[in-house]
């Protein structure tokens, strides 16, 4: 039972342990010892077998103890789980080495990713600087090119100006031989002449003496003829009364027939011009006169079959605007359809936000005529001014199907006339469209236009039904319009035009938004001309012939303008303007203007 302590498993065992310690010899022997006998010459002279005895004894104990099987049992156990614990503590081991192997893999990995990269990056580096190279190259042959051809045409210049010069040489000295040559003719012409005449000088005379007393004679004949003539014709009229009562009826007869027609054509004149002509107030208007048919009578009469438009068509606005302006639209035709009176509406913003634009389509959508007339032009007519707005009026109310009367600027001549320092023509001209707007008609509907409506007179305000702001468009509206105006002027000229053009494979929506983007505070009308100058860039000379326009995704058409440089990147021009006098825009409009203008430097293009 000595195993079951732990002693002399034998050194392969696994679940050897270290032997246990020898017990020292008891000092008080070794004292007692030290002065009879010598020290021990072994190691097991001291050895003390009281713990082994001891240890025997416990063994044999156990043995015939009745729990001898489960101290063999517990003892199995203890061993199995050294066992297993030797065995996990291998498998940690294996598993370190193996993630040691993954380390070291992984590492290794990193370090040839390392390696790619560093080897990539020198790569780049080294297509960069010889790119560069060629890049300079090329500008300096371009440079080269651009000094030969500025020196062939400096002599080019240089010989048609000695050219030039020779020529004005040899046209002035043969105008001044012609010129001599002239002189000399014209002096001998009247050296001849006068010689000639000294000597006919007494055949002249007598042939002017004879023509005077010839020509006298027949005056004075005439003069007998025409007297008795007269004389005899006067004193029979005199000597018979009935000539002389139809004559003097006939006079008065003609005299009334004359102040009869003058009258007259007059009053049919005023007629005509109130009912077929237009007034000088009203600038443009989509009713048909007379002239016109009788000038274009396919446009009148297309005109005339033309099916009622959408109201919003072709006008981008925000979604609550055109909710509010198509109410407007469905009204104002339910009122012609039904006979009833027209509402009055006033629409007031900024300039270009769609307001005459929407004027039109209201009419057209409800199938009236509509009459452009501008409040700046009733001030400069002065005491005319009153009539001018009566025409208007009654020439509106001859309309068979109703009158949309636009008034743009109406703040001009309707201003309060309280507070306001306007001329008694001006108040007259304002008194007298108070007078013709005092009530709704069937017959016209008034549409006021104005940026400024804190300036109408309070009596100007009662008159109005409707109200509606035209703000600035926003980034959606913004983008609606840059699309609109980019197929208007440049997609559909370009694929619909006599001479179509190739358009370049890009992406037209990203580019639309991009353009909306830098265009914040931008109005309609400035959108549509920025589209309008996008055209027209087409004819600028910026490329090679064959080569990419630098305005446009479009092939360039055949120039041979010389090269400036390449444009690697597509350009739209932008109607450049000058800053204000004074200073610098600001807010929204500064921010505009110096973000596509670019004040302070020679830019006038937009990089997209």
């Amino acid at each position: 039972m000595s195993w079951l302590f732990g002693i002399n498993k034998g050194p392969t065992g696994e679940g050897a342990g270290s032997p246990l310690p020898l017990p020292p010899a008891a000092e008080g022997r070794g004292d007692r010892g030290a002065g009879d006998r010598p020290a021990p010459k072994d190691k097991w002279s001291n050895f003390d077998p009281t713990g082994l005895e001891r240890a025997a004894k416990a063994a044999r104990e156990l043995e015939h103890s009745r729990h001898a099987k489960e101290a063999l049992g517990l003892a199995q156990m203890q061993e199995q789980t050294l066992q297993l614990e030797q065995q996990a503590k291998l498998k940690e081991y294996e598993a370190a080495v193996e993630q040691l192997k993954s380390e070291q893999v992984r590492v290794q990995a990193e370090e040839r990713r390392k390696t790619l990269s560093e080897e990539t990056r020198q790569h780049q580096a080294r297509a960069q600087y010889q790119d560069k190279l060629a890049r300079q190259r090329y500008e300096d042959q371009l440079r080269q090119q651009q000094l030969l051809n500025e020196e062939n045409l400096r002599k080019q210049e240089e010989s048609v100006q000695k050219q030039e010069a020779i020529r004005r040489a040899t046209v002035e000295r043969e105008m001044e031989l012609r010129h001599k040559n002239e002189l000399l003719r014209v002096e001998a012409e009247a050296r001849a002449r006068a010689q000639a005449e000294r000597e006919n000088a007494d055949i002249i005379r007598e042939q002017i003496r004879l023509k005077a007393a010839e020509h006298r004679q027949t005056v004075l004949e005439t003069l007998r003829t025409a007297g008795a003539l007269l004389g005899e014709g006067f004193h029979a009229f005199v000597t018979d009364w009935d000539k002389v009562t139809a004559t003097v009826a006939g006079l008065t007869l003609l005299a009334a027939g004359v102040y009869s027609a003058k009258n007259a054509t007059a009053v049919a004149g005023r007629y005509v011009e109130a009912r077929l002509g237009r007034p000088s107030l009203v600038r443009e208007t989509s009713r048909i006169s007379v002239l016109e048919a009788l000038r274009h009578p396919l446009q009148v009469g297309r005109r005339l079959l033309s099916q009622p438009q959408d109201a919003l068509e072709g006008v981008v606005l925000s979604p609550a605007l055109e909710e509010r302006v198509r109410d407007i639209a469905i009204a104002t035709r339910n009122a012609r359809r039904n006979g009833s009176v027209y509402r009055n509406v006033l629409m007031h913003g900024p300039p270009g936000t769609g307001k005459t634009l929407f004027a039109k389509k209201l009419a057209l959508h409800s199938g009236m005529d509509y009459a452009i007339m501008t409040g700046g032009d009733v001030a400069p007519m002065g005491r005319e001014g009153v009539t001018a707005v009566h025409k208007v009026f009654d020439w509106a109310s001859t309309s068979r199907r109703g009158l949309l009367l636009f008034v743009d600027e109406a703040d001009a001549f309707l201003r309060k006339r309280a507070t306001e320092k306007i001329s008694e023509d001006l108040r007259a001209a304002l008194n007298a469209f108070l007078h013709r707007t005092g009530q709704h008609s069937s017959k016209f509907m008034l549409v006021l236009a104005s940026n400024q409506p804190e300036q109408f007179d309070w009596a100007i305000n009662d008159r109005i039904d409707e109200m509606v702001g035209f703000g600035l468009p926003r980034r959606e509206e913004r983008e609606r319009l840059v699309r609109m105006y980019f197929d208007k002027y440049v997609l559909k000229p370009a694929t619909e035009g006599k001479q179509r053009l190739k358009l370049a494979q890009f992406d037209y929506g990203k580019k639309c938004s991009e353009v909306a983007q830098l265009t914040e505070g931008m109005s309609g009308r400035e959108i549509s001309q920025l589209a309008v100058a996008w055209q027209v860039s087409w004819g600028r000379p910026a490329g090679p012939p064959g080569g990419r326009c630098s305005c446009l995704p479009v092939p360039w058409p055949k120039c041979q303008a010389p090269e400036r440089g390449p444009r690697p990147r597509a350009q739209l021009p932008v109607p450049r303007t000058s800053p204000p006098a004074g200073g610098v825009l600001g807010g929204a409009q500064g921010r505009r203007h110096r973000g596509l203008h670019g004040w302070g430097g020679s830019r006038d293009r937009m990089n997209l």
